[in-house]
């Protein structure tokens, strides 16, 4: 009796530290997933924005024919972001690519605003029906990207606590997890959701 008491208690001492570590690693896992299925959302919310841009460009086209370069330069602006969008919905635990998407979103924030203040020149654009329902749809559509990316940080802000602290941590650098990046609008002025008026 006291021989298979003592084989429980070895058996206990090998085994219990053994689910501990599954258990951890399912954690981290499950964070990881977390924040990348946030990710996803912002990927959505990015989308339909970027699929609004070349509309929005479109019907101020008819009307601001001496704006030409600031038309081009959101365009383009546009093309990097949805680039930089791809990127990282290949990959969402790649820190560089998030970055990138960041800094490619806040300048095509800068240009957006830029064809905004330049469009209150243009009355008959700012009365434009079409213009009208584009503004309200890029308008929602950013409030639904602010609301993601919140989302998001702070599902990364969960993952890399879980990184951080301890034991969980030990886990992490025997399985090679590395921190998840914030989606931080680089310029600060552009923190706030793109002002759209006409």
């Amino acid at each position: 009796m006291t021989t298979l008491i003592v084989i429980l208690l070895i058996a206990g001492v090998l085994v219990l530290p053994i689910i501990f570590v599954i258990a951890l690693y399912n954690g981290l896992v499950r964070n990881r997933n977390k924040y990348r299925n946030a990710f996803a959302q912002i990927d959505v919310q990015l989308k339909r924005r970027h699929e609004l841009i070349p509309n929005l460009v479109e019907t101020a086209k008819a009307y601001m024919t001496h704006e030409r370069e600031t038309l081009e330069a959101v365009i383009q602006a546009r093309n990097a972001a949805e680039s930089a969008r791809s990127e990282a919905t290949a990959d969402p635990g790649n820190n560089a690519s998030i970055q990138n998407l960041a800094s490619a979103e806040s300048g095509l924030g800068g240009v957006l605003g830029r064809l905004f203040a330049l469009s209150e020149n243009y009355p008959e654009l700012r009365s434009n029906q079409n213009m009208l329902q584009l503004q309200e749809e890029l308008t929602s559509t950013e409030s639904k990207v602010a609301f993601a990316r919140q989302a998001y940080n702070d599902s990364v802000m969960n993952f890399n606590n879980k990184l951080e602290t301890f034991p969980s941590n030990f886990v992490a650098n025997i399985f090679s997890f590395v921190p998840a990046t914030l989606f931080e609008v680089a310029d600060d002025s552009e923190r706030d959701a793109v002002e759209v008026k006409f």
